[in-house]
């Protein structure tokens, strides 16, 4: 975006500059990068502690000032003090975006291991307690595909929901919803499987 400044404007006021910017002229951007962009990043660095978050900022910077020139007021002060305080203000949104980010992925990956074992309450433990082995992988056979894929990488291949998302290809809610619904299914068809074999003993039972 920004080309190296022409020979001979170091003299040349920002005010004009800021004009020839608005007119399309990019070797005057170009000359304000160089006056303002190392001062302009070593705010965002001090801010950010993190040079390519820096010089991003930077780069959005001179990329607000390339698009809205305009928005420059020379009446409220000098054009280096507008552009520093832009700096400021873009490099803590930054930081508060990477914050919010990490945030989000550590409440994301507390939330997969909580949801993995409080999603189904009650019903997870009827399915699995004493009902492993054959039973239930009969059991798995009588679900949609997508259901049983997801419960057969997590229970049986010992992968995370967010895992399971990765391998299938799925959003993560779909992977918690196909889990929930298999779980469902799965307690009714083990069930059934139960009152099936019930059945029978006490058929065998009869003199």
């Amino acid at each position: 975006m920004v080309t190296e400044p022409p020979a001979g404007e170091a003299g040349v006021d920002d005010a004009d500059l800021i004009a020839r910017v608005g007119a399309g002229d990019q070797d005057a951007l170009a000359v304000l990068y160089d006056r303002y962009g190392r001062p302009c990043f070593s705010l965002a660095r001090r801010i950010t502690a993190d040079i390519t978050f820096a010089e991003d900022v930077v780069q959005e910077v001179f990329l607000a000032v390339w698009r809205a020139p305009g928005k420059f007021d020379p009446g409220r002060g000098a054009f280096g003090s507008w552009l520093l305080a832009m700096t400021h203000h873009k490099a803590v949104d930054a930081v508060r975006r990477e914050e919010t980010l990490r945030r989000r992925r550590a409440e994301s990956a507390d939330g997969a291991d909580a949801a993995r074992q409080h999603d189904v309450p009650g019903v997870e433990d009827q399915v699995w307690t004493g009902l492993r082995g054959d039973r239930v992988r009969a059991a798995l056979r009588g679900l949609p595909g997508v259901q049983r894929e997801a419960l057969g990488l997590a229970y049986f291949g010992g992968y995370t929901q967010r895992e399971v998302a990765a391998l299938t290809g799925a959003p993560l809610g779909t992977v918690k919803t196909r889990m929930l619904a298999g779980m469902r299914r799965l307690a009714t068809l083990l069930g059934d499987v139960a009152d099936s074999a019930g059945t029978a003993d006490d058929e065998g039972a009869l003199p």
